[in-house]
């Protein structure tokens, strides 16, 4: 396996963080395709210049496709990311991080940071729909090297989402 650089990774979560994206990709995965013109409606908590930036960004990082007929999809590597969204998700809420009270984006944002460096504060992660508090079990050392793993296995079998510094496309 191929030791990803530590900046690849920082990078990566950066792009990974992003609410258009963690909403975008976790739809698709929810609700299935997405039609022709129906993504502004779908996702319309997030400002359509970004929707519009991360679906551009995800269908070049072959995170999602047009399915003919159906419309925005992901790909298996979109599915397998809406998987890893899925995890840090659920390990942050069991351990009520970043707060006892936060949104699942909010919860990706923070877990991420917390993946590759200091955890964000609350009013750092764009989201405010994450209560200040206490962040309980965040010292469980074995449960975050297992996502951490999680993070890496996924990004070793996207290689471009993992070099985007190198790609052109901006974080």
């Amino acid at each position: 396996m191929t030791i990803l650089s530590t900046s690849g990774v920082e990078h990566a979560c950066t792009v990974l963080s992003s609410p258009a994206l963690i909403r975008l990709i976790t739809e698709i995965d929810d609700n299935g395709p997405v039609p022709p013109r129906a993504l502004r409606r779908t996702v319309p908590d997030v400002p359509g210049v970004h929707l519009r930036r991360d679906t551009g960004r995800a269908r070049l990082l072959g995170l999602v496709h047009v399915q003919p007929g159906a419309g925005l999809a992901l790909t298996v590597s979109g599915g397998e990311l809406a998987g890893v969204y899925d995890e840090l998700a659920r390990w942050a809420r069991r351990h009520a991080y970043p707060a006892p009270v936060c949104d699942f984006t909010g919860r990706i944002q923070h877990t991420l940071a917390l993946l590759t460096g200091p955890p964000l504060r609350s009013s750092q992660s764009g989201h405010r729909r994450c209560a200040d508090g206490p962040a309980g079990g965040v010292e469980d050392g074995a449960d975050i090297a297992r996502l951490r793993r999680l993070l890496e296995e996924w990004l070793h079998d996207n290689p471009l989402v993992a070099g985007v510094a190198d790609t052109g496309i901006a974080a």
